[in-house]
């Protein structure tokens, strides 16, 4: 009967070190970065998309020391959620931009699997029925669920298995493509119609979708080891590895493949650049690596969310159910992330979940940084032109990616606003009705 009563969390502090932690978040980073952005970036901004993976990384950069002061401050399994606490209190603005990060860290598992089916069918000459990628995507999000059930030392033990693995196979794959290739120049002297500056801020934009996921290692929070310490570290390094790797790789693609090749193999780009380079030897090898970055990815990605939501929900800020099942409100948070990952898998492309993705989160970014600004400046002990710049920055490439995408696909933008209001006005009511309970009790 305890057993079953026990619906807290359980965190164990200390459980993760530096190194594992890095592992998490560039699990997250890499295993959606470079697989798949690369043909979407091209489409987008044409022959200019390895310079706007690097614009991106300054725009996180400056993002990235919102994190790291209220990380040094206030290290929480809650992570971006108990920052935003910290800056808003219980009112919408927490629990409004805490569930648009929540879900566009579950779209980004959902991501994550979609490229992982499309790089495990180009063993099988692709995936002719549209029918393999969502149901191998589906099956890798469950077989993380039942790592995730594991407990922390497994999880940790397989990213970072996981990540030192594809880390050097990919700085291999882009050494080797730049090596083979006839030169690793780009011409950016004529980028044609795609180059306009708002399709080069919309590209930017999705390259920020390949290094959000620095924002994972927030939601291990006190359970790195020295997380005062530790999790800014892990946040910056997470970071400089990404812009080497992704601009090794974005260069090495280039090289090998025209931008109209790029483009229509946007969903494998990787393997099909290693094709001339390589030959079938190196697609496979190519496959290989893919399937081990995407796979920890979601892994890491998994692990963070769930904390976040269960951190959510002890908080106060998001309704819960546990639907008779046993086990703490963690296992729960658990169970809801995967089941909400396999449905965006089974019935959403990857282009519109990662537009989906870069929406949500560049609005709850905006977020961290105002409540820097306007809250919390002066208890972190944060410079103010840091998170002003970084605002600009985001509303930059906000603004650029909906102007493409209004113009190409009007849709997405309306079911991202449409899911926002709902967000706001169901998180709304129920905060009011939370107040009046306590009120009454």
């Amino acid at each position: 009967m305890a057993n079953k009563e026990d619906r807290s969390t359980h965190y164990k502090e200390g459980s993760l070190t530096l190194a594992g932690t890095v592992m998490l978040g560039t699990g997250v980073m890499i295993g959606a970065g470079i697989f798949a952005l690369t043909g979407q970036m091209a489409q987008m901004t044409g022959v200019l998309f390895p310079l706007a993976f690097l614009a991106a990384a300054v725009i996180v950069s400056f993002s990235a020391y919102s994190y790291i002061k209220i990380s040094n401050a206030y290290p929480s399994a809650g992570g971006i959620g108990m920052y935003l606490h910290k800056a808003y209190g219980d009112r919408l603005p927490t629990g409004f931009n805490t569930l648009l990060m929540y879900f566009s860290m579950v779209i980004a598992q959902s991501f994550l699997a979609r490229t992982f089916g499309s790089y495990t069918m180009q063993l099988f000459g692709g995936d002719k029925t549209g029918m393999m990628v969502p149901i191998l995507g589906v099956s890798l999000i469950l077989a993380a669920f039942m790592i995730n059930l594991s407990g922390n030392r497994l999880i940790q033990g397989v990213a970072s298995f996981i990540g030192v693995l594809k880390i050097v196979g990919i700085l291999a794959i882009g050494v080797v493509g730049g090596w083979i290739a006839d030169s690793i120049s780009v011409d950016f002297t004529s980028p044609g119609e795609a180059g306009t500056f708002s399709n080069f801020l919309g590209a930017t934009a999705l390259g920020i979708l390949a290094f959000k996921g620095f924002t994972t290692i927030t939601n291990s929070g006190s359970e790195v080891k020295d997380p005062k310490r530790n999790v800014g570290r892990a946040i910056v390094i997470s970071i400089a590895a990404c812009v080497v790797i992704y601009s090794l790789v974005g260069f090495a693609v280039a090289s090998n493949l025209s931008l109209a090749e790029i483009i229509k193999t946007q969903d494998y780009s990787l393997a099909a650049a290693a094709r001339p380079a390589l030959g079938e030897y190196g697609v496979w090898f190519t496959v290989a690596i893919a399937m081990m970055a995407t796979a920890g990815g979601i892994l890491a990605s998994i692990f963070a969310v769930s904390r976040m939501l269960a951190m959510l929900t002890e908080m106060k800020l998001v309704p819960h159910r546990h639907f008779g099942m046993p086990g703490s409100i963690q296992k729960h948070t658990l169970v809801y992330t995967v089941i909400l990952g396999l449905i965006l898998t089974a019935f959403f492309d990857l282009s519109r979940i990662a537009a989906l993705g870069i929406l949500f989160y560049l609005i709850m970014d905006i977020a961290i940084h105002w409540g820097v600004l306007r809250y919390l400046r002066e208890d972190i002990k944060a410079n103010r032109w840091v998170p002003a710049t970084a605002i600009l920055l985001d509303l930059l490439a906000l603004g650029g990616f909906v102007w493409v995408k209004l113009n190409t696909d009007p849709f997405v933008i309306g079911v991202a606003v449409i899911t926002m209001i709902v967000i706001a006005v169901a998180e709304q009511i129920f905060l009011k009705r939370s107040a009046e309970f306590h009120q009454h009790h």
